[in-house]
């Protein structure tokens, strides 16, 4: 997981295929703004407004993420979305429909942010398409308060993995485990994505979803955070190869994972 970080400076444009924002959508947006900002001590400002209040998220003045709100009717479920970056998002949009999944938004302009869709793969996980404009992309990665990788959990990983290869022309790695289903995805020999599939263990009421990591400088001492601004820790911290991990839900149900890079 932690390979697909690197340091980027004010703004850095993305290779076709490769994360390079993530955004949130909420029923409160003050409220949301509250609780990340005193997590990962986030400070925000207005992004475009074409689909509703929308903030950018900035850690040391740097962009790291969006934050939007949803209309009082609509009944979506609350999660982080990575957009893939695209030269041509009319072009990607077309392919990821001739592939099996759906675009549920645009093409459109977003002013200064690109042009971008939202769309999902053929189990139904959402994820956003962007074409960088540079005024949207993830300027900072690798410090405390960043994504440092999306994964995305679902059946199996064969059938999508397939998806996400003819539409960004990504490169499959698949873990060496027999007891595991895991593919990482590379753009350039780099690991930018991975694809897990957990089968029956996925929730009945998410099925397949994109979940994204943050990157903490301790996570016990988040995991306590989290709890004392009204977030749930979901799956408790335990160490593994990439570092310390843990997965919880903000206040309004937005399910993350943070990571505390080994020492």
């Amino acid at each position: 997981m932690t390979e697909a970080r690197e340091s980027a400076g004010p703004y850095v444009r993305h290779a076709p295929g490769t994360p390079c924002w993530v955004s949130l959508m909420v029923h409160e947006l003050g409220t949301t703004e509250e609780f990340y900002g005193e997590l990962f001590g986030w400070e925000f400002r207005p992004g475009p407004q074409q689909l509703g209040p929308y903030v950018r998220a900035l850690l040391d003045g740097h962009e790291v993420a969006g934050i939007g709100q949803l209309p009082p009717d609509y009944r979506l479920p609350v999660a982080w979305t990575p957009y893939l970056a695209s030269d041509d998002v009319d072009r990607t949009a077309d392919s990821v429909r001739l592939c099996g999944g759906t675009v549920a938004v645009g093409p459109l302009d977003a002013a200064e942010a690109g042009r971008i869709a939202i769309a999902a793969d053929p189990s139904g996980a959402v994820f956003g398409l962007c074409q960088e404009a540079a005024g949207l992309a993830t300027a900072v990665t690798g410090a405390p308060g960043t994504p440092v990788w999306n994964e995305l959990l679902t059946f199996e990983t064969t059938g999508v993995a397939k998806f996400y290869e003819t539409v960004f022309g990504h490169e499959e790695e698949p873990l060496v485990c027999a007891d595991f289903d895991y593919v990482t995805l590379h753009i350039g020999g780099r690991p930018v994505v991975g694809l897990h599939g957990v089968g029956h263990a996925l929730p009945r009421d998410r099925g397949p979803h994109w979940l994204t990591y943050f990157e903490v400088a301790d996570t016990d001492e988040t995991l306590e955070r989290v709890v004392e601004l009204g977030g749930r820790v979901l799956r408790p911290a335990h160490d593994s190869a990439y570092g310390r991990v843990a997965t919880v839900a903000d206040p309004e149900g937005a399910v993350f994972s943070v990571v505390q890079s080994p020492r």
